[in-house]
């Protein structure tokens, strides 16, 4: 293969990707298999061959870095972080030794001690995982593993019956956990939220002096950073008192909101995250650095080696050098390396950059939320917590309301024009635009709201007349 010739033309594509005007030239999942051979054959392709599946792939792929992909947790293209995404892959190694990852060992070092700096982890520690889940899990695991230091031998002992709490509305990663760390999902006991989605303080310490009564044993609480949905924060002050009553493992899951701590107007929403044991972090969230880069942060350092791992693999780890191993503290052993494209883009746009994109976010969330109180046909459904808004089209017609949102939903999707998603508070259907990309500005939300209000008026127009034929 000339790698010379197919860098060349991969980069030009790249550049003409970055560009386009159209998120998604949707196709159906039965048209997809007929523009694109998935097969893999006896025979392997031409270099030709090779270029049209590149352009292929991206031709048809949705352009999460498109100012109107507005539908998931994360979106935006950060070039450094990209660039730093490339030398991970051409470097290619793995983070369990400083002697195989000499830079990216004191670069992961350094990373997590800047992140714990926020969160007021003074002597604090971490690792990179492999996504917010699996950072609530291993929370959960070291609590649990603190709680019974027998268990990381003997195994969990069932008649303890451990209890975890949570929101009502935390992300469902946290049943996963329960089921994986052997306490079962039904050990997860899920408290009210108010009408804004935040954990209802009193319901926990209800929650907790009944389970003891029960003859149960309450040992983790996690409380949620911008709820999937409507982006709320848990009042942490407020649980991390309870917790420190009842002697509890406090996590706190910023998978989503947790770099709202790189602003200083806006942090107050993790007003006592300094009391909390753990704290998941996503940087491949609201930093819009590439997927996957997430960390999990512990209060005292040695907590992870202490209560996490269980090493004894003199083949690996010698202890030649004078830096730790970061194999160490993990429960994996082959590792990627996923904070080095973080160090690029931090390193690029600084600490002030970093909140000045934060801030911008919460600007036009807010821009966001004015829009829809400015029209009529625009109905908010939950005041706006963070960095989502939750609202609905009502049209003049009567009809399902639900029904015809999720429609509205749907050709905005497949016109390539915006992607938005939904979800459901009660009974309504809420659609949920999430602002999350570090480069949007006020004319991409501006250009979001024209184009529903005109794909949704042209959607009620032809509803109007169906209605008429009958």
């Amino acid at each position: 293969m000339n790698k010379d010739y197919i860098l060349k033309q991969v980069f030009e594509k790249l550049t003409t990707y970055l560009n386009k005007e159209s998120l998604i030239d949707y196709k159906a999942p039965f048209e997809l298999s007929d523009a694109i051979n998935f097969a893999i054959t006896e025979k392997g392709v031409s270099e030709l061959e090779f270029l049209e599946l590149i352009n292929k792939y991206l031709d048809y792929s949705v352009n999460t870095n498109h100012p109107q992909f507005l539908n998931q947790l994360y979106s935006g293209f950060n070039f450094p972080a990209f660039i730093g995404e490339i030398f991970t892959a051409l470097s290619n190694t793995s983070m369990y030794t400083y002697e195989v990852a000499p830079v990216a060992t004191l670069i992961e070092t350094e990373m997590i001690q800047l992140l714990n700096s926020y969160a007021g982890y003074m002597h604090g520690d971490g690792i990179f995982v492999s996504g917010g889940s699996n950072a609530n899990l291993i929370a959960m695991f070291s609590a649990r593993n603190q709680f019974l230091p027998e268990s990381r031998y003997k195994g969990y002992n069932n008649n303890i019956k451990l209890r975890a709490f949570v929101n009502e509305h935390a992300h469902y990663s946290f049943a996963n956990a329960a089921n994986i760390i052997g306490i079962g999902s039904e050990s997860l006991i899920k408290i009210k939220a108010d009408k804004n989605g935040r954990m209802i303080v009193g319901e926990l310490e209800k929650e907790i002096i009944a389970s003891k009564k029960r003859g149960e044993t309450p040992f983790f609480v996690a409380t949620t950073c911008a709820t999937t949905l409507l982006g709320a924060y848990d009042p942490i002050n407020e649980i991390a008192e309870i917790c420190q009553k009842y002697q509890l493992w406090l996590h706190a899951d910023g998978s989503f909101g947790g770099s709202i701590i790189l602003s200083n107007k806006n942090k107050y929403l993790l007003k006592g995250i300094e009391k909390t044991d753990s704290f998941a972090w996503n940087p491949h969230k609201l930093m819009n650095i590439p997927l996957i880069c997430s960390a999990l942060l512990v209060k005292t350092k040695g907590t992870l080696h202490h209560n996490i791992a269980d090493v004894d693999a003199d083949y690996l780890f010698h202890d030649l050098n004078m830096v730790e191993d970061l194999g160490k503290k993990s429960i994996q052993c082959g590792r990627r390396v996923d904070a080095v494209k973080l160090w690029f883009a931090w390193k690029y746009y600084g600490i002030k950059g970093y909140e000045e994109r934060i801030d911008n976010l919460i600007r036009l969330a807010q821009l966001s939320e004015q829009k829809v109180l400015n029209r009529t046909n625009l109905e908010l459904l939950v005041p706006r917590q963070s960095f989502t808004i939750c609202f609905r089209y009502v049209p003049e017609i009567e009809i399902d309301l639900n029904q015809f949102n999720l429609q509205l939903r749907e050709e905005l999707r497949k016109s390539g024009k915006s992607l938005v998603n939904y979800g459901y508070i009660g009974e309504k259907l809420a659609l949920r635009l999430v602002i999350t990309n570090g480069e949007m500005q006020e004319k991409d939300v501006s250009l979001f709201f024209e184009q529903l209000l005109e794909t949704a008026s042209v959607l009620e127009k032809n509803l109007t007349l169906e209605f008429k034929k009958y």
